[in-house]
């Protein structure tokens, strides 16, 4: 009796697992047809104000000295009122050379305003906290130490701020270290696919664009009267989307909004990224599922596409006890789930399509960027799926054992490697 309870079991998971990815596939597809085929939502570029709207940019920094001049350098080259823009760098307990570097920076640009911060809270959503107490303009934007924004950026981030429905805004990332290896040319066809197609797309759509954690605005009342970030999650961007949703907030996406990112360039570094992303996204996920069924602020259309946003980070868990389930079943000889030539088609049909679909994505972005040379990596993929898959699964279950003992989460920034990408270096 207790072995058909638990045959029943494995097959009902492993029907389970196959609807998840074929919602998912469709999905994907949908987004890839839209953004190739469909009608594109313009952005807000042409609309003019004759007085922009303050801005306050914060940049976070945690042992900065490698990277925090070529940052600074590029906000001061932007196309922004420097009497209606401020910089406030938020040196957070750091131990290097950050805190006289942007004090130099002070004494030469009087609107360059660091933060230091010597305490024992230390992360980036505290951090931002903080800051947004000292800051002085209508407008958050927020950027990491390693990201160096195009000259035009601040102008188009603040620019959608005149449509008072929008409370917040997320510009586009693009890896300036892309050719070092093989591994910052995955990402940088990842990052093309999860910007130029889904992103895209999902504005398109008018669904839910997700807010980044940086190359990103919001309204600083706004997220002031909500209560600051929530420094209990590692995702304070996923988060900050969907509190944004749920008080009936748009968020937008400028895809012509660049800002170019230092990409991780060791597979172990990038699988720390991963896991960090995986734990905070999914802590978002458990805490934000319910309220986003019960909401009345959200469209049925934003509610599932919310929905699906949020599991993003289970899918390749569910996929991994999948295998496992198939694998168990497979050597208990129970594999019979399905009977007759019918199945034959959909396996097939599911193998051709169903499995590729992400990189349906992927190939449309690549095209629209010019890189189609880059195709040639989507094989690779699917052995960096399997990488992904483990990360994101150890984040996973970080996420749901924060959830259980309410441990302090901790921030740990990705290892940068500008030195090594120096000329002689």
């Amino acid at each position: 009796m207790a072995m058909a309870v638990m045959l029943m079991i494995l097959r009902i998971y492993l029907i389970f697992v196959i609807i998840v990815m074929l919602v998912y596939a469709i999905r994907h597809f949908i987004f890839s047809v839209n953004r190739f085929q469909g009608r594109q939502r313009m952005y807000y570029n042409d609309i003019y104000a004759t007085k922009m709207k303050s801005i306050s940019i914060l940049v976070p920094m945690h042992n900065e000295e490698q990277v925090l001049d070529e940052a600074l350098k590029a906000l001061l080259k932007c196309d922004y009122d420097r009497d209606m823009m401020e910089i406030i760098p938020i040196n957070d307990n750091s131990t290097d050379r950050t805190k006289e570097m942007l004090d130099e920076y002070h004494r030469r640009y009087e609107f360059i305003r660091p933060l230091h911060r010597d305490c024992e809270d230390r992360g980036k959503p505290v951090g931002l906290n903080e800051a947004m107490q000292l800051a002085t303009g209508e407008i958050i934007i927020v950027f990491d130490a390693d990201y160096r924004p195009a000259r035009n950026l601040l102008k188009q981030l603040a620019i959608v701020f005149e449509d008072p429905e929008v409370g917040a805004v997320m510009g586009r990332v693009i890896p300036y270290n892309s050719q070092r290896n093989l591994l910052t040319r995955l990402i940088n066809i990842e990052r093309s696919g999860g910007y130029q197609v889904d992103q895209q797309a999902r504005y398109n759509m008018r669904l839910i664009p997700q807010y980044g954690g940086t190359v990103g605005a919001f309204r600083k009342n706004v997220m002031i009267e909500m209560g600051g970030f929530d420094t209990s999650v590692l995702a304070e961007d996923t988060d900050l989307t969907f509190r944004m949703y749920l008080r009936g907030w748009k968020v937008m996406y400028a895809n012509s909004a660049e800002c170019y990112e230092e990409s991780p360039e060791s597979w172990t570094v990038r699988s720390r990224q991963i896991r960090r992303w995986a734990r905070g996204h999914n802590q978002v996920m458990l805490h934000q599922t319910i309220p986003l069924l019960f909401t009345k602020n959200m469209s049925i259309r934003e509610k599932l596409d919310g929905l699906l946003l949020l599991l993003v980070y289970a899918v390749p868990v569910i996929l991994l006890f999948g295998h496992l389930t198939s694998y168990l079943l497979f050597f208990m000889g129970k594999m019979n789930i399905f009977s007759g030539w019918w199945v034959l088609l959909f396996i097939g049909t599911y193998c051709s399509f169903g499995n590729f679909a992400p990189f349906y994505e992927i190939g449309v972005a690549l095209i629209l960027d010019g890189m189609a040379g880059e195709i040639f990596l989507l094989p690779l993929l699917l052995f960096n799926f399997y990488f992904y898959m483990w990360a994101i699964t150890l984040g996973f279950f970080d996420a749901v054992w924060d959830l259980f003992t309410r441990r302090k989460v901790t921030w740990a920034k990705t290892q940068r490697f500008a030195n090594r990408n120096k000329p002689g270096a």
